[in-house]
């Protein structure tokens, strides 16, 4: 999906297309309708915090505005940028509004995400027509078919690569952005892939795009030309051969329509640093909040879990994990909130805290097992934040 955030958000608020939006702000910097039916933003340029941006519209990223980046960064480039805040229930609604219109046409799909999904389309009706002139007109028509169901069910556009496999449709579902359609066949790999820097392909991230540089390889087409024993040597033997592979377009995994999630978490960047004892109450209210929104995901999705978690950030940027195995899977907040507290007496807090993180690990289908009266006894408002500090 084309800006997913975003362009759920210009469907609320039309009036902003064509202006630079940046998504991620707080519930209070909502656009206010004034009196004279007018309308007030909340701009960039205003923003006072240690957020960092969800996504932001074409225009915001022309001028360098891009996910990830703290919005105080953002600001100085872009301080006229219209603010908005998240609304992940409605980017959930729409999710699921775009996936069930394409399954209607392609249903072998494989979900990665609230934006993003893998469609295997050899057996669709259609998929294989084509003429002497042109192989891939079947395909192309399939295509738009899509295209045109997801703009019908939700107003909104996205983008398709279609390719022999994931690893380059991946790729080439972003090389035409916004509503775009790229068609690829391996033999085009060398004139149409091999330019492209090697961040490009999924599964090369910036320590790798980094490391690939200081060796002399910054485009795809150099990597392919890299001998396998000499990739192994630098990168070691799983990984320096799946970079040979996918260079040259290598990519075998099948769409997998069916996957169990590994974990569920929660986290939350604060707006300033916390001290452990000046900030407890506050702390604490934002620790149960996590263990309550993290038990409420596994019920949504249907899951217990047996491994507890919390993950830290200090002012200093150095992170901590701890976590404790039950001997019976859970889902109940209180029970999350108890083992999570006894995970975080493990921790020395000797410095303030920027990030805290909750994680329920091990999942497995179904409520689990009913906590111990000890366990619910010591729900939320009974247990403090820091005991012993």
């Amino acid at each position: 999906m084309d800006a997913f955030y975003a362009s759920v958000e210009l469907l609320r608020y039309p009036q902003l297309r064509g202006q630079p939006v940046v998504i991620g702000g707080r519930r209070d910097q909502r656009p206010q309708q004034l009196s004279d039916g007018s309308w007030h933003y909340a701009r960039l340029r205003d923003y006072v915090g240690r957020g960092v941006i969800t996504t932001s519209t074409y225009e915001a990223r022309a001028l360098g505005v891009h996910s990830a980046m703290g919005m105080m960064k953002a600001a100085a480039l872009a301080p006229d940028a219209i603010l908005l805040p998240v609304d992940f229930d409605a980017y959930r609604h729409y999710s699921r509004l775009f996936k069930q219109a394409v399954t209607q046409i392609a249903p072998v799909m494989e979900d990665r995400g609230i934006d993003e999904i893998y469609l295997d389309l050899s057996d669709v009706p259609g998929a294989q027509d084509g003429t002497p002139d042109d192989p891939l007109a079947g395909i192309r028509d399939l295509a738009q078919r899509i295209k045109q169901a997801v703009f019908d069910a939700t107003g909104l556009t996205c983008s398709i690569g279609i390719t022999p496999n994931k690893l380059l449709s991946k790729i080439c579902s972003e090389l035409d952005k916004p509503n775009g359609l790229t068609l690829l066949t391996l033999d085009e790999v060398p004139t149409r892939i091999w330019p492209l820097p090697v961040k490009r392909i999924n599964g090369i991230g910036p320590k790798a795009t980094q490391k690939l540089q200081t060796l002399g390889v910054e485009t795809i087409g150099q990597l392919a030309q890299c001998e396998l024993d000499w990739l192994i040597d630098h990168f070691g033997g799983n990984y320096g051969q799946w970079l040979y592979r996918a260079a040259r377009g290598d990519d075998n995994r099948p769409v997998v329509t069916y996957s169990e999630p590994k974990s569920l978490s929660r986290e939350t960047t604060f707006e300033r640093d916390l001290h452990p004892r000046q900030d407890r109450e506050q702390l604490g209210e934002v620790f149960t909040r996590l263990c309550q929104q993290v038990a409420a995901d596994l019920l949504r999705k249907g899951y217990a879990g047996r491994t507890v978690g919390i993950k830290l950030r200090d002012d200093a940027f150095k992170t901590v994990t701890r976590s404790i195995t039950l001997p019976h899977p859970t889902r109940d907040a209180a029970t999350i909130r108890h083992w999570a507290g006894q995970c975080l007496k493990t921790v020395p807090l000797e410095r303030r805290l920027r990030l805290l993180g909750v994680k329920v690990e091990n999942l497995q289908k179904g409520d689990g097992t009913e906590p111990a009266p000890s366990d619910r006894e010591k729900g939320p408002q009974t247990l403090p934040l820091f005991d012993g500090v």
